[in-house]
């Protein structure tokens, strides 16, 4: 029985190859009408003595065969280097079937991609929109890879959104929606989500995004994913969502490139994915892989934008990038030290770095990019080595400019020099004249506030520390507080410390808590001491800090206490160092007369019974008045 089935097989085999040669070239693997009757119903030949499945399946075979390979018209397409090639084929000797006119656009949008003059020639020319007839009319046999690309193309070449050609192949994108592979799908919103949205077709862009959704766990690949987050993330949240679950489980396989992509994606969309961040945190650290300095400004700046603090990563990034600080630009300087700056990771060798290269192009430099890493220093209150030949480069570039800087700009960079201690009295007089500083007054916007809040600071530098400056002040009516200094919402520690001192006051008037003063500061607490130490009742005599004022002195000997207390995010990461702003705040209160009393939050923790919390707090008072007295 099988002797005879392998006879049989022969047979058709050896009949197969006689009519081999008589298969047309175009398409070799389609046999002529004439040749299939001897394989399927010839009398005399072997094959007719076959079960009849055996047959029809080489029948099948041979009709039903894959894509065609590839023809002379296909290789003229893609060989054209001219959009006149393309359209010649219409009137030549070559027949364009199936695919060949969708090809031809395809490679027409190649060719004119950065020649929008003549895409609008194109455009007006008949036989360009004989070839989207053409399209049109076999639309349903274009493949599926082919389809995507052709719709991408037209959306190139600017085709009219009235078109009914483009809608037709927009239509016929949406019918096949549910049979095309991730990949077209991840093709289609890579390279068309935005000519989408700017065609006005919006159903077909929301139901892109919906299969995108259902079917991402059909991605398999680190570039797909990459794609999808930085092209169409930001177009659907619950797709975002969908993609940092995916990345998460590729992440190992990525590379630096992937890292910075994902990195400065989430960056972009403001997405603070924290398991996500820790991920790559882990990856940056542990992975020997090379970083480039392209990729770790790009790291720095996400991790600072985002504000997530991993000491590892930025001691890397610290450490790699110190090496490349003699080859980087001016513009590259100010944004990573804006970046290091936003994470309050004071890094020393990399910040003198960063002056000693801004010292070596000082005539180069320009004033926007010294005056971002002006407000740098100022929030991680870094004063360099070298700070005479720096802050006076500062100020011979600020010179004649300061005064044409944006408004808000000039009060940022006058407040980042009084901070530094640098600030200079004509300095002080170009941002506190009344025609420039009416502007904020009574602004409502949190930007406005913030500027104004500034100003106040700037005022007080002026009165605190610089006895020899003649004005002008701020107006009195502007010092006033305004409710919104105390309406921030309350801490654990600063309940903690309000409750501690209310019961070691004993009484309501002996104390006073969180009391706006004049200069733009807030105090957590004030009280009043005599010379033996003991408490008294606070009264508004002797009280420059208030606005306005109290007439009567204080009693001889008497000395004024204000308690301070510094959150986390008020110190550099990973130091017991305060910002600019917090060490501004102490130097202005120390000026106005009173004796500090800080209580950090590292100090505060350890504290755990109500009664070490009040014999903390009657040790700091009694430091700060031995202190005073030492003087």
């Amino acid at each position: 029985m099988a002797a005879r089935l392998v006879r049989r097989c022969t047979c058709l085999l050896r009949e197969a190859t006689r009519l081999a040669p008589a298969v047309s070239p175009v398409s070799q693997l389609r046999l002529p009408q004439g040749t299939q009757k001897p394989l399927t119903s010839s009398a005399t030949s072997p094959s007719s003595r076959l079960p009849g499945p055996l047959s029809e399946l080489v029948e099948k075979e041979q009709v039903f065969a894959p894509y065609p390979g590839r023809q002379e018209v296909e290789q003229l397409i893609e060989k054209a280097t001219q959009p006149e090639e393309l359209l010649e084929l219409l009137g030549g000797a070559h027949c364009l079937q199936q695919n060949h006119a969708a090809l031809a656009l395809i490679q027409l949008s190649r060719l004119l991609s950065e020649k929008p003059k003549d895409k609008a020639t194109l455009i007006e020319d008949a036989r360009f929109w004989q070839l989207l007839h053409l399209v049109n009319s076999q639309i349903t046999v274009i493949w599926h890879g082919t389809l995507v690309k052709l719709l991408r193309s037209l959306y190139a070449l600017g085709l009219p959104a009235t078109s009914k050609e483009l809608r037709s192949v927009e239509q016929e994108v949406r019918w096949r929606m549910r049979r095309l592979k991730y990949k077209h799908l991840a093709f289609l919103a890579e390279s068309s989500a935005t000519y989408m949205q700017e065609q006005g077709s919006q159903e077909l862009l929301a139901e892109l995004l919906v299969h995108l959704e259902r079917r991402w766990a059909e991605i398999e690949d680190k570039r797909t994913v990459v794609a999808m987050m930085m092209k169409a993330g930001h177009l659907s949240e619950s797709l975002m969502n969908r993609l940092e679950d995916k990345c998460l489980e590729l992440v190992e396989q990525f590379g630096p490139e992937e890292l910075r992509k994902v990195l400065v994606t989430l960056a972009a969309q403001n997405r603070r994915s924290v398991p996500l961040l820790r991920a790559i945190s882990y990856h940056l650290v542990q992975k020997p892989f090379p970083l480039t300095k392209s990729i770790l400004l790009d790291l720095a700046y996400a991790y600072g934008k985002l504000g997530f603090h991993q000491t590892q990563v930025f001691q890397r990034l610290a450490a790699d990038l110190l090496p490349h600080t003699p080859s980087m630009t001016s513009s590259e300087v100010a944004r990573c030290t804006k970046s290091f700056a936003f994470l309050k990771w004071l890094n020393l060798p990399l910040f003198e770095a960063f002056v000693q290269h801004v010292l070596d192009r000082a005539q180069s430099i320009t004033l926007p990019h010294l005056c971002n890493m002006l407000l740098a220093f100022a929030r991680v209150n870094f004063r360099p080595e070298r700070e005479d030949p720096f802050f006076s480069l500062v100020h011979e570039k600020l010179g004649s400019e300061l005064v044409g800087l944006e408004p808000v700009l000039q009060v940022d960079v006058v407040w980042a020099l009084c901070v530094l201690q640098q600030v200079r009295e004509a300095e002080l007089q170009a941002v506190l004249r009344p025609e420039f500083h009416a502007q904020f007054l009574g602004g409502k916007s949190p930007k406005d506030q913030s500027t104004f809040q500034k100003l106040l600071h700037i005022n007080a530098t002026a009165q605190l520390e610089h006895p020899e400056y003649t004005g002008p002040l701020l107006p009195a009516s502007a010092l006033v507080p305004s409710p919104s200094a105390l309406e921030q919402k309350m801490t654990p520690l600063q309940k903690e410390l309000q409750e501690t001192l209310k019961g070691l006051l004993g009484s309501a008037d002996k104390g006073s808590f969180m009391v706006a003063t004049q200069y733009g500061w807030v105090l957590d607490a004030e009280v009043l001491l005599d010379t033996e130490g003991q408490l008294l009742p606070l009264s508004d005599s002797g009280a420059p800090h208030l606005a306005p004022s109290g007439s009567q002195p204080l009693p001889p000997g008497a000395k004024r206490l204000a308690f301070l207390r510094w959150e986390f995010p008020n110190f550099n990461s990973r130091s017991k160092d305060l910002l600019g702003r917090f060490v501004l705040a102490r130097r202005h209160l120390l000026a106005a007369g009173f004796l500090l009393v800080d209580v950090p939050y590292y100090e505060w923790m350890e504290l755990k019974s109500e009664w070490q919390k009040s014999a903390y707090l009657k040790d700091k008072m009694r430091k700060a008045v031995a202190e005073e007295l030492a003087k």
